[in-house]
């Protein structure tokens, strides 16, 4: 529920803070006062761009705020939670434009985008302008009128998604049959690879075992030569490491009977010989091991060069063989099943069904809650003084399915019993054609979600007791949802729970709007205004009092 609104520097109004609660409230005053304006501050929370003109004159900046009371409202404290923006039963929206141009939106304090402004807006307010049965009169709106009527949003994506994913598969079969033959080309010289490939049998690590093993047998000789000179230098020669150390700690463990501090110097000495002993076996061992044969040298050489020209002729390092040949296998995959005809037709094939499946049920579903529609808003017809008028919901079917579905949903209507029903949009009357708007929004309405409905005008065209029989009906609204409407007519104000006067008045160049609470008294004088114009006379300040007291809620 809209909860206040407040404005700042927009247009005509320089600062206005309003309250609203729940029932209906009527905004009412004289032509051009600025009672659209106040709905088109909720617009522009709602996800509507700004204008330059909408800056007031001399300001540097306009500034829209929204408070909404969110307790009752799940979806939309859902999809606060899913932008991970706080939902603490309470909703803040706020819009600034600056004299560069430059605007700016946040959602309970956090910076927010127009996409975002209006979706979370779709869920808090359903607005009807002055001409919202112009709009009624598109196709499109129609279909989106009666789905949301019928509350199978999701059934309606369904849809949508199920179409995309039947003519992307179409277009992959399409594609495949195009580029056969750039594909069997592709194919063959891949095919061709994975034949090197295997007959090479390059092996993950390969590459650089032969490596090392060609550099340690081509050095074979010099290997040999610096183990022989390490033995002898650790144990062989005359003066070996070993044997003088074998020297220096017999001295050293004779000198110790005179002075025991050398044993602590002998004991750091025993470990060195062991050491150097099992050095010396290392290196006698490591000759023995060394293979000196020149053919295993000719076969390595030989097996790095088929590999080094195989990885030369495909561009690519020698160890990156292996993957490359992974890439290639992977490759045939891909084109074995785009070119698959008979793959690529069963996939099409699935996803047809897929969408007839989905597009079957939200045609059901689109029947059943066009019925009932119909039903409400013919009913609606008949206390707008259109007495035997029909209001019917006609799905026509596509010859094409389309994303949104099978059929085309047209609104039908005839305003008199012996009229055959025609399409909304060719009904001649704007009053008509109004009142028909004013029953299908109404019927809409009162099956919906959105908390607020905020009519402006709709009432245009029609007066007494049709006029009446409005008010009536958005006041029986009003007990179940939130009815804000701007209107003209005295016999819908006397209907509201709260009413506002909008007022412009003149200071210096600029003009100035403000909002005011009407008290009943007020109420009656505003009601009076409405009936008779400036000159309120002691009888028709009565009629207003007398239309007050039948119509206001009891």
């Amino acid at each position: 529920m809209l909860c206040a609104l407040s404005i700042r520097h927009f247009v005509v109004v320089d600062a206005l803070d309003v309250e609203f609660s729940n029932g209906l409230t009527v905004l009412t005053g004289e032509t051009g006062a600025g009672k659209s304006i106040l709905l088109d501050a909720l617009g522009l929370l709602l996800g509507d761009r700004f204008e330059m003109r909408q800056l007031r004159p001399g300001a540097e900046r306009a500034e829209l705020a929204a408070t909404f009371s969110i307790g009752g409202a799940p979806a939309v404290i859902r999809w606060l939670e899913t932008e991970g923006l706080d939902a603490n039963g309470e909703l803040l929206l706020r819009r600034t434009l600056d004299a560069q141009g430059r605007s700016r939106a946040w959602i309970n304090g956090r910076p927010a985008t127009l996409a975002q402004m209006a979706q979370i807006g779709a869920q808090l307010i359903d607005l009807h302008g002055q001409h919202a049965h112009q709009a009624l009169t598109g196709a499109d709106a129609q279909r989106a009128l009666l789905d949301e009527f019928g509350g199978f949003a999701s059934a309606t994506e369904d849809v949508g998604d199920a179409w995309r994913a039947w003519h992307a598969a179409e277009e992959r079969r399409a594609a495949a049959v195009q580029a056969e033959a750039a594909f069997a080309a592709e194919r063959d010289a891949l095919r061709e690879r994975e034949r090197e490939l295997a007959d090479l049998a390059l092996q993950p690590d390969e590459w650089t075992t032969l490596t090392a093993t060609e550099r340690r047998l081509a050095n074979a000789a010099a290997l040999i030569e610096a183990a022989a000179q390490a033995e002898e230098a650790l144990t062989d020669g005359d003066d070996a490491i070993a044997r003088r150390i074998a020297r220096i700690t017999q001295r050293l463990e004779h000198a110790s009977a005179d002075d025991p501090a050398l044993a602590g110097i002998v004991a750091l000495l025993t470990p060195a010989a062991i050491q150097i002993d099992e050095a010396a076996r290392a290196v006698r061992d490591y000759r023995r091991r060394l293979d000196l044969d020149p053919d295993e040298l000719s076969r390595i050489t030989e097996r790095l060069s088929a590999i080094h020209d195989v990885a030369r002729k495909h561009r690519v390092r020698p160890e990156a063989l292996p993957d490359l040949g992974a890439a290639t296998s992977a490759r045939l995959a891909e084109l074995a099943q785009a070119s698959d005809a008979v793959a690529l037709e069963k996939a099409a094939e699935a996803a047809k069904r897929r969408y007839d499946e989905v597009a079957r049920t939200l045609s059901k579903k689109r029947a059943a809650a066009a019925s009932t529609l119909a039903q409400r808003a013919t009913a609606a017809m008949q206390e707008l003084a259109m007495n035997g008028g029909r209001f019917d919901v006609v799905l026509e079917p596509l010859a094409t399915p389309a994303s949104f579905g099978r059929e085309n949903v047209v609104f039908m209507i005839a305003t008199h019993p012996k009229q055959a029903p025609a399409p909304l949009a060719r009904v001649a009357s704007g009053g008509e054609l109004s009142r028909v708007a004013l029953a299908i929004q109404i019927a809409a309405s009162d099956a919906g979600h959105v908390p607020t409905l905020v009519f402006d005008e709709v009432d245009t065209g029609i007066g007494g007791a049709v006029a009446a029989t409005v008010g009536r009906m958005l006041q029986s609204l009003g007990l179940r949802r939130q009815v804000l409407c701007v209107t003209h007519l005295p016999q819908v104000a006397a209907h509201a729970d709260h009413h506002f006067q909008v007022a412009k008045s003149a200071n210096g160049e600029q003009a100035t709007s403000t909002l005011t609470p009407l008290p009943r008294n007020h109420r009656v004088d505003e009601l009076a205004r409405m009936m008779g114009g400036s000159a309120i006379t002691a009888k028709t300040r009565a009629h207003a009092a007398e239309l007050y007291e039948q119509h206001r809620r009891k």
